[in-house]
């Protein structure tokens, strides 16, 4: 098998022309396609990339149509209207359309050699001709093979270098290159692996599934801030096989800290959370859609729930010094952990509402309130509100001996005058008295 950049990786590729592959221009974004069709035009190379090609292959609906090209960000930029050039290190063409539609434009990269330890600043800008390259070296840089595969729409032909076509057809997630070496470069490409298969159902090759069990506690020294964005992706649709994954191999107490132990080492507990995370992946495919903070929220709700009672006043700060003990080393940003303290406070307090019938009118009035309610159906109910249904409505029916339930609406404040003089007079504009009436 070849490895990355070696001497013995073919210099071509394996292109595969119809009716060889599935795709069709018809199951591609049309305005992704004009992007490619207009760089090509102009002698560009544009090819759509990533996990688009991988979904087509397999039949699915891409969530996102990338594109690679040998054009420079500066080059896109000019010649499209409505272009953004995003990031320090790596410089990205965002492609902006009506109705908040992006399509990613990146132009082919290679990994960087090295630099000598006394010259290195991770956090400088890198030199753009150290690291743009040819699409084979955008290929091999990549982290598995199947999700380095392009297609050309001008010839209607999948291009591989790496043997992602031959990886596709045996539903196997594999390594780009040594794994051992990879991973040790960049642990997080242990998660990334075990992420692509249990959302796809594949089996990971034998020596790339040896590195994963082997490098996996290599995550314990990657940036908070870099774990808290790979959670976010996560979170992002089809949680629970991932979850199922992390805890299988040990990683969720690398980011989660005590919490992940704990799902990790209980089996009642853990259960709790699959349970969740399967109503909410239903609640997801019927349209109902949980946002980052009620995400992060139901995630932590079952590792919370003891600490619930400990809270004998102030709730909010019980939790928020369960956080700071548990030793998560993902970089939670303050105003999200503080919005998932509220969230979760209020859903318990309707939680104990709707148990021993009292509703305490402030809870239905704090800004966090509507979030609570959708997060509280899913936990409690088992599924999202049905059009018209709240949270008063289950509550009533409930305890119908209950006082009527307030209003969530918030009154509106009326603003105060100012204050007339004793006479009736008051001051004018310019500050001078104004006259008695």
């Amino acid at each position: 098998m070849p490895t990355r950049d070696s001497e013995d990786s073919p210099a071509r590729p394996v292109v595969l022309m119809k009716p060889g592959h599935p795709i069709s221009r018809d199951d591609i974004d049309p305005d992704a396609l004009r992007i490619m069709a207009r760089l090509q035009r102009m002698g560009f190379i544009a090819y759509l990339c990533g996990g688009a090609v991988r979904d087509l292959m397999l039949g699915k609906k891409p969530k996102d149509y990338d594109i690679a090209t040998d054009a420079r960000p500066g080059q896109i930029k000019k010649r499209f209207a409505n272009v953004f050039v995003i990031g320090r290190r790596f410089r990205l063409a965002h492609v902006h359309f009506p109705g908040g539609k992006i399509v990613e434009v990146a132009t082919f990269r290679r990994d960087p050699d090295p630099a000598p330890a006394d010259e290195a600043d991770p956090g400088a800008p890198a030199d753009p001709h150290a690291i743009f390259g040819t699409p084979r070296e955008d290929a091999f840089r990549r982290d598995i093979t199947i999700n380095a595969l392009y297609y050309d729409p001008s010839i209607d032909a999948v291009i591989d270098y790496v043997g992602g076509l031959e990886d596709l057809r045996r539903f196997r997630v594999r390594a780009i290159g040594d794994p051992e070496v990879r991973f040790t470069e960049d642990p997080v490409r242990v998660w990334r692996v075990l992420r692509h298969a249990a959302r796809l159902g594949f089996e990971i090759e034998a020596a790339t599934e040896r590195a994963v069990r082997s490098h996996c506690h290599l995550l314990a020294a990657v940036a908070g801030s870099r774990l808290y964005e790979e959670f976010n992706k996560d979170l992002a649709y089809e949680t629970r096989p991932v979850f199922e994954a992390l805890r299988e191999c040990g990683l969720l107490r690398h980011f989660l800290g005590k919490a992940g132990e704990d799902y990790e080492t209980d089996p009642a507990l853990f259960a709790r959370i699959v349970a969740l995370l399967d109503i909410e992946e239903k609640a997801r495919r019927s349209g109902f859609v949980l946002t980052l903070e009620e995400m992060y929220a139901l995630i932590f709700r079952p590792w919370m729930e003891p600490r619930f009672g400990e809270a004998d006043e102030d709730m909010a700060e019980t939790l928020n010094a369960a956080f700071l003990n548990a030793g998560i080393r993902m970089t939670i940003p303050k105003s999200v952990r503080a919005n998932v303290i509220q969230i979760l406070v209020i859903v318990e307090g309707l939680v104990r509402a709707l148990r021993t019938g009292h509703l305490r009118v402030a809870l239905l009035q704090r800004s966090h309130y509507p979030q609570a309610v959708r997060l509280f159906f899913l936990i409690e109910k088992g599924r999202p509100p049905a059009a018209g249904e709240s949270f008063e409505t289950i509550f009533r029916e409930a305890h119908p001996e209950a006082e009527s339930v307030p209003t969530t609406k918030r009154r509106r404040r009326r603003r105060r005058g100012r204050k007339r003089g004793a006479e009736g007079g008051g001051t004018a504009p310019g500050g001078e008295p104004a006259p008695n009436s």
